[in-house]
């Protein structure tokens, strides 16, 4: 079965990465799992699917929340879905009723979480909220005086509150600042805007090598001077180079060496990962994984649809969220750094309409949405087989999460 799986990030307080909301469809006609599958079936769909050992690794240890109807509800008996993992997140569509209260509560005494999704205090909840470790409240439906209302009466009970539809840093701060514990939403994907203040020399220093390992042409002696001008890529690159990743019989000791054993395409990677953490060391670190993320997905994309093999695929991913990573306007960001004018004009939506490199941009992000009929829609008006469309989101995801483990040193 193929089946499209993105996965939105769930913050704590202090914008270290929770868990991760799970989107997905499992076919061609419906946008979730919704229970249609045979009772003893669902279960079986999602351990086989969103529990494998790549969503494990995806997952990268984290909270797995998936949203949950009455069919599903009903039908899990817990064998095969890890509690540990596994936060249950009931839709705010399923009724309250005795069926389902006697199976919330079987989930409970088996060690699972629950979660309220779209909650509204209602009196018919009530006994639902019982059984509930986590309520999520969404911004846009909730008014700010019911939003302090809701934080205020459920946390004295010992429920964690979680706010979605969290779009701007504003939005953020305003729900941290009355008790919220948990946050979903693309604040942390929004540039917060700086104006007349200059960016930091060591970021400075970042975009330079980031702009140099990105040419086409890789210039070997003007790479390997500014990763001997700052101490730290020194270190993460010989760190690196001789790690386990690289077997050798004799030690890495100079930075010619190294840049050699990885190779063109080894640095454009190693680069992206070293110089990333230094752009983004005062944001949430799910923001260097969303942007390697990217960058692998839209290689992967590009492959799939026989276009172009320079690197400007890898780049135009990498790059579509600097101007969070330097809270300036993409304009402004983008003349920080010289980049392929098609990788500019993608980034900036100022190129054709029928530009691929364009078209495979709005596809990254209809699928970070879960707009699945875009995603589909997308796909096919430039031949991309859609139904390799999830494994290579899944195998970038995990990509993207094996690198920044690696750390570069």
């Amino acid at each position: 079965m193929d089946v499209f799986v993105a996965r939105q990030a769930i913050l704590n307080r202090t914008k270290d990465l929770y868990g991760y909301e799970l989107l997905f469809r499992s076919d061609p006609e419906n946008n979730s799992f919704d229970g249609t599958e045979s009772s003893s079936a669902t279960s079986q769909v999602i351990a086989n699917t969103l529990f494998s050992a790549g969503m494990e690794g995806m997952l990268g240890g984290k909270k797995a929340f998936i949203n949950f109807d009455r069919k599903m509800l009903l039908s899990v008996r817990g064998s095969l879905l890890p509690k540990e993992t596994l936060v249950i997140e009931i839709l705010e569509t399923v009724e309250p009723d005795d069926e389902v209260l006697a199976a919330c509560t079987r989930l409970c005494e088996s060690g699972y979480t629950i979660a309220l999704d779209d909650f509204v205090c209602e009196p018919k909840f009530e006994r639902l909220v019982q059984k509930a470790h986590i309520i999520k409240v969404d911004l846009l439906a909730t008014s700010r005086p019911e939003q302090k209302r809701l934080v205020a009466k459920y946390s004295k009970q010992g429920i964690r509150m979680l706010a979605e539809k969290v779009e701007t840093m504003e939005e953020f701060e305003w729900a941290r600042s009355i008790g919220f514990e948990y946050f979903q939403g693309y604040f942390f994907t929004k540039p917060v805007v700086v104006r007349g203040r200059q960016i930091p020399v060591s970021k400075m220093s970042c975009l330079r090598l980031l702009e140099e390992a990105q040419r086409v042409d890789l210039n070997f002696d003007k790479l390997r001077d500014l990763i001997k001008d700052d101490l730290s890529f020194s270190y993460k690159l010989l760190h690196f180079t001789n790690s386990a990743l690289f077997p050798h019989h004799t030690e890495i000791r100079t930075i010619d060496r190294a840049l050699t054993v990885l190779g063109e395409k080894g640095i454009r990677r190693w680069v992206a990962v070293a110089a990333l953490p230094g752009l983004a060391k005062d944001k949430p670190h799910e923001l260097i994984v969303q942007s390697l993320l990217r960058a692998q997905f839209a290689e992967r994309l590009a492959q799939l649809g026989g276009f172009s093999g320079t690197p400007n695929w890898f780049v135009m991913g990498l790059f579509s969220l600097l101007d969070v990573l330097l809270d300036r306007s993409i304009e402004y960001a983008l003349e920080q750094i010289k980049l392929a004018p098609t990788v500019e004009q993608a980034l900036l939506g100022t190129a054709p309409r029928n530009d691929q490199m364009t078209i495979v941009y709005s596809l990254i992000r209809s699928y970070e949405a879960g707009e699945w009929d875009a995603v589909a829609r997308i796909a096919d008006s430039i031949g991309l087989p859609a139904s390799k469309i999830g494994a290579a989101y899944i195998e970038s995801a995990l990509w993207a999460a094996e690198v920044t483990r690696a750390g570069g040193g």
